[in-house]
């Protein structure tokens, strides 16, 4: 009973910030749509996720050091508050009829940043609210807040959208902000712990150090390359399935929903499937031979899929895994990882990791709109390129999840060879 109670106030955190995040999605799933619809563009569109992540990168390699030395109820508190105001704005300029798309690339930049300082202060946070030996369980709940907002997300926003309107998802996301801003305001104590001496070195430092042990330690930074990699081909192609969906004959608003609450249950099919599997003899095997399963089919039925039903498979078969995939990966971080250096080393990671997402999204919109779809615009009608990519806009796009599949398994054989020369278990020591 005692546990329960001291579970509770982690719960009310992790249960309100999942709906607030739920809320945040829809409004930038409907923004992407919005801005699609309205300017035919694919690269315009993956701009919007270029300005999110930009700040990501660049900052947080600074992010733990700076969570460490701020209190981390406010940090979070103000975080969301001006998160919340740059989705004001964009109501306002809904509601005024003067809505650009330079507002919300700056309005994206801040939400971006304010995501970057916010998410070190509220895993510190977690951290600090879960009771000993409830880490896992609580791990459990945070996977399945995820995939089922992942589920909910299309489905709700692209409901609201056809019916309803932008500004109706934008009201739904200010509601469950509310909700989640006053309950950590007024019910959730968020106790701080010591600041470690670490934190009280120059941010320059801190950073400097994380880098320094990944490069004594080759197979945590190779795994790094490896995810950055497969983060390049997977932000392409998240940039040109907008623009395939939305334009291919039977695709649609709703197919594209469809498509996306299929990635939404695989990931939660995926993470009851970590949960039933044993622990595996050889984690980084595991790692290897998933990607590459994804790699491997994903890409493929989208390009040549000419249904929903085909577009639906390739999302499941290329999400199924991955939870399987990131559960070995974090074993193996947090192993071998001395516990005093997570937060300079995980903020190393994260920009070494993401720093390709947004460079993705971008080659992504400038391949869609500026080299395969004139190419494929080009072709003529009984040609073979047109027999196996559609005809019409979306077949470029189509054309590109061809290549993509190719360089994304080529990706996973070269890291594939190169990690078989790592010797990994659950004894390793680090240093």
């Amino acid at each position: 009973m005692m546990k329960s109670k001291q579970l509770k106030p982690y719960v009310m955190l992790w249960s309100t910030q999942a709906l607030s995040t739920l809320g945040s999605g829809m409004t930038s799933y409907v923004l992407i749509l919005w801005l699609y619809l309205r300017s035919g563009s694919a690269l315009r569109t993956a701009l919007l996720s270029v300005c999110s992540y930009a700040p990501y990168v660049l900052m947080s390699i600074f992010a733990g050091a700076l969570s460490d030395r701020w209190n981390k109820k406010k940090t979070m508190l103000v975080c969301d508050l001006l998160a919340t105001l740059s989705t004001v704005t964009v109501f306002l300029l809904i509601k005024t009829n003067s809505l650009n798309e330079w507002h919300l690339y700056a309005l994206n930049a801040l939400n971006g940043l304010m995501n970057t300082i916010q998410q070190p202060a509220s895993e510190v946070a977690a951290t600090l609210l879960i009771p000993k030996g409830y880490v896992q369980k609580t791990s459990g709940l945070r996977s399945f807040s995820h995939s089922l907002n992942s589920i909910l997300t299309p489905v709700l926003a692209t409901t609201l959208f056809t019916f309803a309107g932008i500004d109706s998802v934008i009201l739904v996301d200010l509601i469950t902000f509310a909700f989640a801003f006053l309950t950590l305001f007024l019910f959730i104590p968020i106790p701080e712990n010591d600041v470690p001496k670490q934190a009280e070195k120059s941010l320059l430092t801190a950073a400097r150090k994380g880098i320094t042990w990944l490069g004594k330690n080759p197979l945590i930074l190779t795994l790094i390359l490896y995810l950055a990699c497969i983060n390049l081909v997977a932000s392409i192609c998240d940039a040109a399935l907008p623009a395939m969906l939305l334009s291919k004959q039977n695709g649609g608003k709703t197919v594209l929903g469809l498509v996306n609450t299929c990635v939404g249950i695989a990931t939660l099919a995926g993470s009851v499937l970590v949960a039933l599997l044993p622990a595996p003899k050889n984690r980084v095997k595991v790692i290897s031979l998933t990607l590459l399963l994804s790699m491997s089919s994903e890409n493929f039925l989208l390009a040549f899929g000419k249904t929903p039903l085909i577009w639906c498979i390739g999302a499941v078969s290329g999400w199924l895994l991955i939870p399987v995939m990131n559960s070995n990966l974090d074993v193996i971080f947090r192993s071998s990882i001395p516990l005093d250096r997570q937060g300079r080393v995980y903020s190393c990671r994260n920009t070494l990791q993401f720093f390709t997402i947004p460079i993705g999204f971008m080659l992504g919109g400038l391949f869609v709109d500026q080299v395969f779809e004139p190419f494929m615009a080009s072709q003529p009608a009984n040609s073979l390129l047109i027999s196996l990519f559609g005809e019409n806009k979306g077949s470029g796009a189509a054309m590109l999840f061809f290549i993509i599949g190719i360089v994304g398994v080529l990706v996973c054989l070269i890291f594939n060879f190169r990690l078989r020369k790592y010797k990994w278990s659950e004894n390793t020591i680090s240093k």
